[in-house]
């Protein structure tokens, strides 16, 4: 069919501002195109475009005639009626909602779906239709890693155009084969994969800057050579000289967020008793067990992941160490020195007539202060945001305001239940950069793989039998046993969870790697930039001093090198 999409020269307004500026973009068959930036730029706003259910505020689009579109909004209306009526009967739509874990809806009505099921059958939906342009935004929020996999495998194999919006880092460098960055109206578009795009832009903002300081050296030098002239009082002079001052008071447009989000916090002290769950099962009336008979010891430093399918009882645990629930039977201990801060899925900010900075100070203080305004600032909360209230913020902004306020409690545990929904990537980014350094006890709930990577050292899963259980070969090992269907017998949770008795160890081995990992870092940049400085200079005794130094860095890294492999086989086998 060729093209399926062609937008030229596209614009959308909003009362303020250019959502989308002169975007000019086509889509063909065979192509997979991942739309990225921060929350609020259009990501959502272009696909509904692209879908034809928006039309642009000026330029055009063309659309193949007779192609079929489907396209996976963020938050979908599935109209009225059960879920049969809606999805159909024909095996393809069955098959699909057994894999993403709603086969048992089937005759649910559609008003009484939570929202994540409701995404989940609209999802099924738009991939049981015949399609030519598939256009998905988000369609992995609510999903768990098996379904994640499955739905990266099954894109893979989709012969039409495809137009994701994601906040998966690792379906993104899969799947795509084209980027779209938006950034305050502006479009850039970056061949390859998620990778590629990140490259690109470093590459362009690094050219940014360099063209900056060109042109502004060029206009000073042009002042001052004018204001050397003879004759300066002249009008045409006086008009260059002008014309060069106004040159040097421009500056190139501004970051999308001032500097990076800086999430250093201050935290009480951990004692040696954090969590301990003794023989604790939990479930609801008539309705088989979610929790059964887990024994689990989480101790200071602990970096834990839970996995698992969807509704095995993943936020139930967390909703228990939390005190938001309570076992039916067992005990649940909870250390003494222990302030919990949860990030949960749903958004636990109730109050949409609070203005932002009344939800940052909390109850307890006044808002506003130094303090707060600093904190706020870091998150990107500036200009009119602290006083806007929280019923005008996008869905990205709330969720950002929620992570602020749970780290405003100074917490030593935090519990993370899908920390990446509705996140932007930039946020994403300095949220494990943060989490890396972090000294606190981390407990996350994710379908995030990337995320996981980034953030846990051990993995523990809830079974089918409500069991908790060590994860042999971490993440990757929990998403292939789901997606190969070959669930081996498991026995049943004996005293405490298996990982916990080596648990010192392996918190101090993760630890340890991480801060490797930054020497590696360091070194590796250190080399390069004394290989630089060999090039450049030509001085002798410099020349000596330099190739001296890089001995000792070179010397310094290979040793680190070699710890790191050390430190990382010895962290497997505990695994």
């Amino acid at each position: 069919m060729g093209v399926l999409v062609d937008l030229q020269r596209v614009g959308v307004k909003e009362p303020q501002r250019h959502l989308i500026r002169d975007l000019s973009l086509t889509v063909s068959d065979g192509d997979c195109l991942g739309v990225v930036g921060i929350n609020g730029t259009g990501k959502s706003t272009l696909l509904r475009v692209i879908a034809g259910r928006l039309e642009p505020d000026v330029g055009t689009v063309h659309r193949s005639r007779g192609a079929r579109v489907e396209f996976l909004e963020q938050r979908p209306r599935l109209g009225s009626g059960n879920v049969r009526s809606i999805v159909g009967d024909s095996w393809e739509s069955a098959s699909i909602l057994d894999r993403l874990g709603v086969s048992s809806l089937l005759e649910r009505d559609v008003d009484s779906l939570s929202g994540g099921q409701a995404k989940r059958i609209a999802l099924a939906l738009a991939l049981t239709n015949p399609s030519d342009l598939l256009i998905l935004d988000e369609p992995t929020n609510h999903l768990d890693l098996a379904g994640v996999a499955w739905l990266e495998r099954w894109l893979t194999a989709y012969a039409g155009g495809l137009v994701i919006v994601s906040h998966d880092r690792h379906l993104l460098d899969r799947l795509t084969s084209r980027m779209l960055e938006l950034d305050r109206g502006s479009g850039f578009v970056h061949d390859g994969g998620y990778g590629s795009y990140l490259q690109a832009r470093f590459d362009r903002e690094e050219s940014a800057l360099s063209a900056e300081a060109t042109r502004s050296n060029l206009a000073r030098r042009e002042l001052a050579w004018l204001q050397r002239g003879a004759k300066a009082r002249s009008r045409k002079p006086r008009a260059r000289i002008e014309a060069a001052r106004r040159l040097i008071s421009q500056t190139s447009s501004e970051p999308a967020r001032a500097g990076e989000l800086q999430l250093e916090i201050s935290m009480p002290r951990l004692g040696d008793t954090v969590i301990e769950f003794i023989e604790v099962s939990h479930g609801f009336a008539d309705q088989p067990a979610i929790l059964n008979n887990v024994n689990l010891l989480i101790g200071p430093g602990d970096r834990l992941g839970i996995l698992g399918s969807n509704g095995t009882g993943k936020s139930t645990m967390l909703n228990l160490i939390a005190g938001r629930q309570h076992a039916r039977s067992g005990q649940i201990t909870i250390g003494k020195t222990v302030v919990i801060g949860y990030y949960d899925q749903h958004g636990a900010i109730t109050d949409l007539d609070a203005r932002v900075q009344d939800v940052v100070a909390g109850p307890m203080r006044s808002a506003g202060s130094p303090e707060d305004v600093a904190l706020m600032k870091r998150f990107w909360f500036t200009g009119n945001l602290p006083y806007t209230k929280v019923a005008e913020l996008s869905g990205g902004e709330r969720r950002r305001l929620q992570l602020l306020a749970v780290l405003a409690r100074q917490p030593n545990v935090l519990l993370l239940d899908e920390p990446t929904n509705d996140l932007d990537l930039d946020t994403l980014r300095a949220l494990e950069d943060f989490l890396e350094d972090w000294r606190g006890t981390l407990i996350v709930v994710s379908h995030d793989r990337a995320f996981l990577e980034r953030t846990i050292d051990s993995v523990l899963a809830i079974g089918e039998d409500a069991t908790l259980d060590k994860v042999p070969g971490g993440v990757d090992g929990w998403v292939a046993s789901q997606v190969d269907r070959a669930r081996k017998p498991r026995s049943k949770s004996v005293g405490v969870v298996k990982t916990v008795s080596k648990r010192g160890e392996h918190v101090t081995l993760g630890r340890r790697l991480r801060e490797i990992e930054k020497e590696v870092t360091r070194l590796s940049q250190r080399q390069v930039d004394l290989n630089e400085a060999l090039i450049a200079t030509t001085d002798r005794a410099a020349l000596m001093t330099l190739g001296a130094d890089l001995s000792v860095v070179r010397r310094d890294l290979d040793a680190a090198e070699v710890q790191w492999m050390e430190l990382a086989e010895r962290l497997e086998q505990l695994s």
